[in-house]
């Protein structure tokens, strides 16, 4: 689809600049022509009152020499225009490319989330039927067994609900609505909120989250989405990390920058998986999806925090060693 486009796009861009270079030839032609005609007559005109005896017997034809110049001019112009043609269908084409280039690859990235998301849908959909179809089949199904089906279905809608939420969340967050909110935040707070929001699965795989931040520096930004961004990241170190571990929260600040910087004991990520963490739906298939909650894990999260972190201007810095930890720094 995108080469035919690419083809038209490019004989449009060849059909304009030679329109343009046709008609300005056009302009020079006619100049040209008129130019060369009146100064072939003044100079014969010239060359009869200085030596009246030509006039007699005439040795200048001008009309032939008027042609003679027209037809000179008239090749060089189509000299001109062809090398025009070839200079500018390799311009179009390359000026096609790139115009096309950046909508191209947002429409892989869109069959490609499409893909993902039908994916993800499909999953719990499918375990919601066919426990619902085994019920059903069962005349004889206790209503013990009911009632487990109603909770397992009861959490599949909860996974269909969040991944639809997270979606949205990141919709509004590309809008760049979100800088509509921007005010003057401290750092303190921010971390405290989002340890708050994390402490119940901290707690309850006793991971021990140590808050290093004392500092009262300020950053500018929304309140709310930089709460979600720091949860987002100590979520997924409280995911991948064993119990009785932990996690430790610490801030420096500098003339040139500021950092929060987020450090666990997990399981790490692999240097081939570590260029496409913050892309949506990505899973890797070594050991943080050996995680017994990766299963809980629709990869979307990493790609919010991606979101938010450019409307900010945040550059994420991420380093990591399998079986030792990793260290996120979000650098303001």
């Amino acid at each position: 689809m995108f080469k035919s486009a690419t083809f038209k796009l490019t004989i449009w861009y060849l059909i304009i600049v030679m329109a343009i270079s046709i008609l300005f030839s056009i302009v020079v032609y006619t100049v040209g022509s008129d130019g060369i005609a009146n100064g072939i007559r003044l100079q014969s005109e010239r060359i009869y009152n200085e030596f009246p005896i030509f006039e007699e017997n005439p040795i200048l034809k001008p009309s032939k020499d008027i042609k003679r110049g027209e037809h000179i001019l008239l090749m060089r112009l189509l000299f001109f225009n062809s090398i025009v043609f070839v200079l500018a269908g390799a311009a179009s084409y390359f000026l096609a490319i790139k115009t096309l280039g950046p909508i191209e690859e947002a429409h892989k990235q869109q069959k490609r989330f499409t893909s993902d998301v039908s994916h993800e849908l499909r999953t719990p959909l499918t375990a919601i039927r066919m426990e619902s179809e085994v019920a059903l089949l069962n005349d004889n199904i206790s209503k013990e067994d009911l009632k487990a089906i109603l909770n397992s279905n009861l959490e599949e809608t909860t996974k269909i609900e969040n991944l639809i939420n997270s979606l949205l969340r990141l919709s509004r967050l590309e809008s760049d609505e979100i800088k509509k909110n921007f005010s003057d935040l401290k750092i303190d707070e921010i971390v405290k909120q989002a340890i708050s929001n994390v402490s119940n699965q901290a707690k309850s795989k006793k991971i021990k989250i140590i808050n290093k931040v004392d500092s009262v520096d300020q950053i500018k930004g929304d309140k709310n989405s930089l709460i979600q961004l720091v949860t987002i990241f100590l979520d997924n170190a409280i995911k991948y990390s064993h119990s009785n571990k932990e996690i430790e929260v610490s801030f420096i600040s500098n003339r040139n920058s500021k950092s929060l910087i987020l450090k666990d004991q997990g399981i790490g990520i692999d240097k081939k998986d570590l260029d496409h963490i913050f892309d949506r739906f990505y899973k890797s298939d070594t050991s943080r999806t050996q995680s017994d909650n990766s299963k809980e894990s629709y990869g979307i999260g990493l790609s919010i925090a991606k979101s938010i972190a450019e409307v900010h201007d945040i550059n994420i810095v991420v380093s990591s060693q399998l079986n030792k930890g990793t260290t996120v720094k979000l650098i303001f």
